[in-house]
């Protein structure tokens, strides 16, 4: 079976998303993201899913400087619907709950629950599966987690409330990435999605000029993302996702683009995933 690095601990939505995408997958659980990219391009994984952006969050701005550090591929993305749940050991009751703990973008998430719950405090942790993990090591029997209904169940905790997120529309958008040069790796049938990072140069009108190139090869571009360049100040590389009329499009957006750019560097082809 593959081992599939994943940042945070067992029933993380990352492992949840894992699962989903690499069907018999062992999940090799890292503490930060850069222990997850560092497994994978050192070869001590097979595979490693991360999330690139979520719905109402934005995008998980260290991943794309982690791509362009480390000769990787996107194979394929998947969008998970976040629940997030309050989580309590086995017995507990509401009313005996002091605290809370969670990754701070899921407590930022549920600010209506804490409203209405205003005897609560929140406090963050490192991982949302970490936080139901850590409950029940330490059997505090007066403080909660926010985490997934797989992080309950793999714990051995317990669901005081479903769905206390403030807005439904809460997905992430995860990649699966592999190594480029790994044996057996095989380019993905039929894209019909690029991610790409570019540079231009520092002049009036250089981003437009690449991304009308872009435009003119009849692709749609879903998503655009700009982030400095380490040691060079003022000089950012910009990630781009867009979708592909035909698979064959790809090479001819790379090709448009190598003369407007300083550095062009394709990141992966993949099929786009389904919203479900």
């Amino acid at each position: 079976m593959p081992l599939v690095a994943i940042q945070g601990e067992i029933g993380a939505f990352s492992h949840e998303a894992a699962t989903r995408l690499v069907a018999d997958a062992t999940i090799v659980p890292c503490p930060l993201s850069a222990d997850v990219f560092a497994a994978l391009a050192e070869g001590r994984v097979d595979a490693a899913v991360v999330p690139i952006e979520n719905s109402l969050a934005g995008s998980v701005i260290e991943h794309f400087d982690l791509l362009l550090k480390h000769d990787l591929v996107i194979l394929a993305e998947s969008l998970l619907r976040i629940r997030h749940n309050l989580i309590a050991l086995p017995g507990v009751s509401l009313d005996q709950i002091t605290t809370v703990h969670s990754h701070p973008v899921a407590l930022a998430q549920c600010r209506r629950f804490f409203a209405a719950h205003t005897t609560l405090r929140a406090s963050a942790f490192y991982d949302t599966a970490g936080s139901v993990k850590h409950l029940v090591e330490t059997g505090n029997r007066t403080a909660a987690a926010i985490a997934s209904r797989h992080a309950a169940r793999e714990y051995g905790a317990e669901i005081l409330a479903a769905d206390i997120e403030d807005n439904p529309e809460n997905y992430t958008r995860f990649f699966l990435l592999r190594r480029r040069d790994q044996p057996g790796y095989q380019p993905v049938p039929n894209p019909n999605k690029l991610s790409l990072a570019f540079s231009v140069a520092n002049r009036p009108g250089s981003l437009v000029a690449a991304l009308q190139k872009i435009a003119e090869q009849g692709t749609n571009l879903t998503k655009i993302e700009s982030r400095p360049v380490h040691g060079s100040p003022w000089e950012y590389i910009f990630y781009v996702d867009c979708q592909l009329s035909h698979p064959t499009v790809a090479d001819q957006v790379l090709a448009a683009l190598q003369p407007h750019c300083a550095m062009v560097r394709e990141l992966g082809r993949y099929r786009e995933a389904d919203q479900k």
